[in-house]
């Protein structure tokens, strides 16, 4: 039986952190957890990482369709938090995101590693990003690896 599944270092990889601006104090713990699993388990240098800035969660997708496209990368790492608030909005945002994100995954057959929180709270938020329930950007990160490698062995 062959079996196909990804190692952690990728040490020639080119990696793509798109993070969202809006909830900073939440998002800067999520790339800091995603670049130290990048360089130290992925052992991926830190030429070989870009990091882009954007408004919102809404605006994630169409910059991540944008890397895709351009061939450069083996995986995009999206991170950001959509914290639910009293309307609708939440749900607009979050389901949104998810849909583009999966859409420019299949369109380029690029892993875009999700590392969105969506959450009901601030103090899940905190949580997930690096305190009780890990660092769900670190997560992201070692999922991109993985994926960068199960590719590799199907080309």
């Amino acid at each position: 039986m062959k079996v196909i599944e990804g190692l952690m270092a990728a040490p020639e990889a080119n990696v793509a952190i798109v993070v969202a601006r809006f909830n900073s104090f939440i998002n800067d713990s999520l790339v800091g957890g995603a670049l130290d699993v990048l360089k130290r388990q992925g052992q991926v240098a830190e030429d070989n990482i870009t990091l882009v800035k954007v408004p919102g969660a809404m605006e994630m997708p169409l910059v991540c369709k944008k890397l895709a496209k351009s061939g450069k990368y083996d995986a995009i790492v999206a991170l950001g938090c959509v914290i639910r608030g009293g309307t609708y909005h939440f749900d607009l945002v979050a389901n949104e995101n998810t849909k583009g994100m999966s859409s420019v995954m299949m369109e380029f057959e690029v892993p875009v590693a999700f590392g969105v929180l969506t959450t009901e709270n601030i103090e899940q938020a905190i949580e997930r990003a690096g305190t009780k329930a890990g660092n769900k950007g670190a997560e992201a990160a070692l999922s991109a690896l993985e994926m960068i490698n199960v590719l590799q062995q199907l080309d």
